[in-house]
Formats: C-alpha cells, structure tokens, sequence
C-alpha cells in the first residue's frame, strides 16, 4: 500500500518537471531557428550549445531529485538535491569549459543567451505553477462556499 501512494505521489511531481524540461528544450530549439535565420549557421549552433548547456544539467538534478530511494525520508531528499545541486554545477563548468576549448567558431553572445533563456523557462515554470495552484486554491474556496451556504 505504501508503495502505492509513493508511486502515485512520484507520479504527480514527475508531470511538472519534465514539461519544464521539456519547455527549457523547445525554447532552445526556438532560438537557434530564430538564431539561424537572423545570423546563421554559428550564432544558431551557439545558441542550441547554451541551451544545452543548461538542459542537461538540469535534467541530472531532476532525476536525482525524481528517482525513487529506498529511504523515503527528508534526509534522503535532503541529500539526493545536494548531490543533485553539486552534479549540476560541475556538469555546468564542464560543458561550459568543452564549449570554449573544442567549438570554433563560437557566438558567445547567442551561446549565453541561450544559456540564460533556457535557465528563464524553470523560472517561468515556477510561475506558472504558483499561479496554477493559488487560482485552484481560490476556486475551491468557493466551491465550498456555495455548497455550505446551500446546505444552511
């Protein structure tokens, strides 16, 4: 039974970590085809490098924070998002650094923006979600409302 709920509560978190992956990477694909068309083949590459460069890291934190452990406790959780956050910033650096030392040419400019708008869209996802959720919150206050004052 445990493991029911456990499932289903990994289920729920699941859904909203991957559509922000999945935002984060079609807004990086975006850019690069507005890159491409605007300035080229480089600044298209650049940008889809910077994109990139924050996805993948992100997804290394959201599979250490998703996957499930064998102890369910805050400890646990507590550990999985420092190793995740340490994780992140060390595959960050690295991609980074093979960026700058392995492609030429680069367009640092697009390659930073697409860094920077992919690591906007986890922003944007946390705001949509707080809306998400304070405006189903409002709307159940007032399903409950009705309902009390028509049983008064």
């Amino acid at each position: 039974m445990r493991s029911e709920a456990h499932e289903q509560s990994g289920a729920s978190t699941n859904g909203p970590v991957v559509k922000v992956l999945l935002a984060q990477w079609a807004l990086t694909a975006a850019l690069a085809a507005l890159f491409w068309s605007i300035d080229g083949p480089v600044s298209a590459y650049s940008a889809l490098l910077g994109g990139l460069t924050a996805v993948i890291p992100n997804a290394f934190l959201a599979l250490r924070l998703i996957v499930p452990r064998r102890d369910p406790g805050a400890g646990a959780l507590l550990r999985a998002a420092y190793t995740g956050e340490l994780g992140k910033l060390a595959l960050t650096v690295l991609m980074f650094g093979t960026v700058f030392a392995l492609v030429r040419p680069l367009a640092a400019g697009a390659l930073f923006t697409g860094f920077i708008a992919a690591q906007l869209a986890t922003l944007a996802g946390f705001v949509v979600r707080s809306v998400n959720e304070s405006g189903n919150k409002g709307r159940s206050k007032g399903r409950q409302r009705r309902t009390s004052s028509g049983d008064g």
